[in-house]
């Protein structure tokens, strides 16, 4: 089984949280997770197309195909445990309405949810969830 790939902010509150949250729920060990400041993500995006430069976007690699914003979010709660891919029905929105929504929450999560000084170390336990 190919996994998925979740790039996220290592420095992020709210995203290392979202990471937990996704681990929780990811019942068929769909994913993995890599920090955007990480060498996984300087090798794995392409950067013509200004990938490297998005601290504040979640990034998804499925299937060789990247996704990112709100996009990646829905894409990724599809294939969570529980009633969570319901949410994937908002991909109807224009992505331009949801991608607002997320870019606004984006600005503002280190001040909101703060951040740390380094990336998140997983424990033992998950460390075999990261790349």
């Amino acid at each position: 089984m190919e996994h998925s790939v979740i790039l996220f902010d290592g420095v992020c509150n709210l995203c290392n949280q979202s990471v937990l949250f996704v681990i929780k729920r990811d019942l068929n060990d769909r994913f993995r997770f890599s920090p955007l400041q990480g060498d996984y993500a300087m090798s794995h995006l392409p950067a013509a197309e200004g990938f490297n430069d998005r601290p504040d976007s979640v990034i998804l690699i499925e299937n060789e195909h990247v996704y990112t914003e709100s996009t990646a979010a829905l894409r990724i709660a599809r294939k969570l445990s529980g009633l969570w891919p319901l949410l994937y029905g908002f991909i109807i929105v224009p992505p331009f309405i949801r991608n607002y929504i997320y870019r606004w929450i984006a600005g503002r999560r280190y001040s909101i949810w703060g951040k740390t000084e380094s990336c998140m170390v997983p424990t033992p336990e998950l460390k075999s969830k990261f790349l």
